[in-house]
């Protein structure tokens, strides 16, 4: 009788260590799968973050023209933002205080981007070694304002800022429409030179418009 409880108990303790097996290594399947599939999620998120860092100017290939451009354009862009603050209360064309509105509103956001490049390339907002030219390093930014120019555009009022704000602004995109035309052929980072393009792009039309305001008054 005991061989018999025996013979019927084998088979099942078989199917117990059968079943056992199969879970266990479905347990392993499941985690070594898991794993996986986490490991394809790492490699995702690492290719997400390549190809962000790919777009950003920081992480892509940069020249010293690059370099050269965002120094440069900073502070064409601030004398920019400088003149368009002045329109404030001196203005009496609408179309002026618009434009000089519109300028603050696109330059503002290109300066602090240029600004961050350049922390991220390891380089100085202005170069340390141009100190001692700076005051008539102003040579190589075309463009550019003397102080006596903005003294100038300071002192006027009404129709004469209107007028002075136009040329004015007229010269200083010019400028910067050429330095972003050098930097799109000699610059190498792509974020760089998308930024020259749609210098050349924006202020190329402004220009077009201020000579408009200035035929006008």
């Amino acid at each position: 009788m005991n061989a018999f409880k025996r013979a019927l108990h084998r088979p099942i303790d078989h199917r117990i260590a059968v079943v056992g097996a199969v879970t266990a290594g479905a347990l392993v399947l499941a985690a070594c799968g898991g794993g996986d599939d986490m490991s394809g999620m790492d490699h995702g998120s690492s290719s997400s973050a390549s190809q962000e860092a790919g777009t950003s100017p920081a992480k892509g290939a940069f020249n010293d023209a690059d370099v050269t451009f965002a120094q440069s354009m900073i502070v064409h862009h601030q004398q920019a933002l400088e003149m368009s603050q002045r329109a404030d209360g001196r203005a009496s064309d609408q179309e002026v205080k618009t434009l000089a509105g519109q300028i603050e509103k696109a330059q503002d956001p290109e300066i602090k981007t240029m600004q961050s490049w350049l922390k991220s390339w390891g380089k100085p907002e202005s170069p340390s070694m141009d100190h001692g030219d700076m005051g008539h390093g102003d040579g190589d930014k075309p463009g550019m304002m003397s102080e006596q120019d903005m003294k100038d555009l300071m002192a006027a009022k009404g129709r004469d800022f209107d007028r002075k704000f136009a040329e004015m602004m007229i010269e200083h995109h010019n400028g910067a429409i050429e330095m972003a035309k050098d930097e799109q052929k000699n610059g190498r980072n792509a974020a760089a030179k998308k930024l020259a393009g749609d210098v050349v792009k924006t202020q190329s039309a402004e220009v077009k418009q201020m000579q408009g305001i200035v035929d006008r008054l």
